[in-house]
């Protein structure tokens, strides 16, 4: 615990102190009409590496000069650029390197691993998953729910349907993981709920799903780059994430996806593609698939490198912060911006955020909440509204001050002074 002070000057005073405030000047903040804006958007698009085009161009020159020798050739093939990535996104997430890969986007891994991890048996063949989890979450279980003949209103649970949108505690979690431990063969949730904020216990959820035998995996969509995650200690068999929030990877950035160890060499049931194939055997294209050692044998196609490229420069940025620091300064700006947000009061909007979280705060109002939104806009915020009436801010260690957490509750007080006496 910290001791703050509600000032300009003490905020200041932290950013002084901040021993990761260099890396501010790393990132290119939005400008517009000439005015600087203030960057909260993390849990949506991070901000762009300055070294991010430069990274992008070699691959295009690389490209230009080799042609497709590339992937064999000069001082970083294209062959080699993948797994240079897995040391520090093993770091992020918790994970030992050969059980990540790099691979498609967010939602065509979900599928890819439902193939692999959704293994119904008689009875035991529900889905659990939390109320208001991300649409495509959804999207992606039902629809393959119905391409393997099932229905998925017969399939899925979801807990806390009764308050949807509302935060579900992990005891309520567990509590239906036991008492429907005979139907679940899968448990599959976000880490990181994206409308509350919510960061979920992976550990206890992952405990509780093991001890009824059923699979978990998780949507880290919210959670990579963002909070402490163990994946490989807390024995969670499969997770997939976007690299385009928090690992500030770009729009539309280069999934990742993990695999526990212990599913490497069993057989296992996947959908196949070359990429997939054991190196040494990969480039004889044999009939047979011969999958890969590690959690590569899920890739199906060859890397896209420019966006391999684009998330590189983001994770040399991580690296050289380092991963232990940036969670340190984030546990201080979520308390920082808890002891400011109690000097307004709750007349108009109620936290649905949890003290449990990552960056990501959601406050959900009860009247005027759009009105506020567009004066926060006005000022220079770039926060975003969630219908019906939530706005959702992320201040992130690496991009953004405390200054500037200072400044925005003072404009969001300011705003809700104004607007309750409407």
């Amino acid at each position: 615990m910290y001791t703050f002070e509600n000032s300009l000057a003490f905020a200041n005073k932290l950013d002084e102190e901040d021993p990761l405030k260099i890396f501010r000047d790393q990132f290119l903040h939005p400008n517009s009409n000439d005015l600087d804006r203030v960057y909260f958007l993390g849990n949506s698009l991070g901000l762009q590496p300055k070294t991010t085009k430069a990274a992008v161009q070699l691959v295009l020159e690389q490209w230009q000069q080799e042609g497709v020798e590339s992937f064999f050739k000069g001082q970083d093939p294209w062959l080699n650029f993948h797994d240079k990535l897995l040391q520090q996104l093993a770091i992020i997430v918790g994970a030992h390197p050969h059980e990540i890969t790099v691979m498609n986007q967010l939602t065509v891994n979900i599928h890819l691993m439902l193939v692999s991890f959704y293994r119904p048996v008689g009875n035991k063949n529900k889905i659990l998953i939390e109320s208001k989890a991300f649409p495509s979450d959804q999207y992606a279980i039902a629809s393959y729910l119905r391409h393997i003949g099932l229905n998925p209103d017969d399939i899925i649970i979801e807990v806390n349907r009764e308050n949807e949108g509302e935060p579900v505690s992990d005891e309520e979690i567990v509590e239906v993981i036991n008492q429907r431990e005979d139907e679940l063969a899968l448990v599959f949730l976000s880490g990181i709920n994206y409308y509350t904020g919510q960061l979920f216990d992976l550990k206890a959820i992952s405990k509780a799903a093991k001890s009824i035998g059923a699979m978990v995996g998780f949507d880290l969509a919210h959670a990579a780059g963002n909070v402490e995650l163990k994946l490989h200690d807390w024995d969670i068999d499969f997770a997939c994430w976007c690299s385009y929030k928090y690992l500030n990877a770009g729009p539309g950035a280069v999934g990742g996806v993990f695999v526990h160890e212990k599913h490497h060499h069993l057989p296992i049931s996947r959908l196949e593609g070359w990429w997939g194939v054991q190196l040494e055997e990969r480039f004889l294209m044999k009939k047979e698939f011969i999958p890969s050692p590690n959690a590569t044998s899920w890739q199906l196609s060859t890397p896209p490198m420019l966006l391999l490229a684009s998330l590189d420069a983001s994770l040399k940025i991580i690296d050289s912060a380092g991963w232990v620091r940036l969670l340190e300064k984030q546990g201080k700006m979520i308390e920082w911006t808890d002891f400011l947000l109690q000097s307004i009061g709750d007349s108009l909007f109620r936290r649905i955020t949890p003290a449990r979280r990552g960056c990501q705060i959601s406050l959900q109002f009860k009247k005027n909440g759009k009105e506020v939104y567009h004066h926060l806009f006005e000022k220079g915020f770039m926060i975003d509204w969630r219908e019906p009436d939530v706005i959702r801010f992320a201040p992130v260690p690496l991009y953004n001050s405390f200054t500037e957490i200072w400044n925005f509750i003072q404009s969001l007080k300011e705003a809700v002074n104004e607007l309750s006496l409407k």
